[in-house]
């Protein structure tokens, strides 16, 4: 497996905390020394709106 002795500069973890964050999820990090680390990006799901609905909600406004 890769370990961080390869490098890098844990930008791309900055970077998915903040697409993370722009969606209203989050990013967890749990690292146990000679295990490794887990990364886990939590994204609320999307809001489906039925044709219908969408009907409704243009009416409402207009």
């Amino acid at each position: 497996g890769r370990s961080r002795s390869l490098g890098g500069t844990g930008l791309g973890l900055a970077i998915v905390k903040h697409i993370a964050e722009r969606h209203r999820g989050r990013l967890d990090i749990a690292s146990r020394v000679g295990i490794g680390t887990t990364v886990s990006v939590t994204l609320p799901a999307a809001e489906t709106v039925s044709s219908k609905g969408n009907a409704d909600v243009t009416q409402a406004r207009a």
